[in-house]
């Protein structure tokens, strides 16, 4: 499990910790009931204190995303989707916000802009059907 930390984003490690696993859930990289790392191989993979992951497990434990397992370890809850269509949506909306501000930091037109969005779809969509 591929877990990035950004330590000048301003937002709290382990809310980082927490949204990146339902990221990946909602994304199908983690599927319900797979295990999660232990609280100390993913702080030492993320190279933070093992408390910060203790707590961004507690805060996904609180919202149903996994089970926590006393000796055996964390799971994807089986039970719920972390995210529905409508909070997809809100993540992707961040992101493409965030392209745009980018794109104005680099005085980069919104034609441009739009133009290099249609080039990447298609680039993704040959990817796509090749992989078929």
């Amino acid at each position: 499990m591929l877990i990035q930390i950004n330590f000048k984003s301003g937002v709290p490690v382990y809310l980082q910790v927490a949204e990146q696993i339902k990221y990946l859930a909602a994304s199908g990289m983690l599927k319900e009931g797979d295990p999660l790392p232990s609280i100390r191989e993913l702080a030492k993979q993320i190279r933070v204190n093992r408390n910060t992951v203790a707590k961004a497990y507690t805060e996904l434990e609180r919202q149903s995303v996994i089970e926590t397992v006393q000796g055996k370890g964390a799971f994807l809850s089986a039970n719920s989707s972390p995210y529905d269509k409508s909070v997809k949506k809100e993540i992707l909306s961040q992101a493409v916000d965030a392209a745009i501000v980018q794109a104005h930091h680099f005085g980069i037109t919104d034609p441009q802009l739009l133009e290099l969005f249609q080039k990447r779809l298609q680039e993704f969509e040959k990817r796509r059907e090749s992989d078929e």
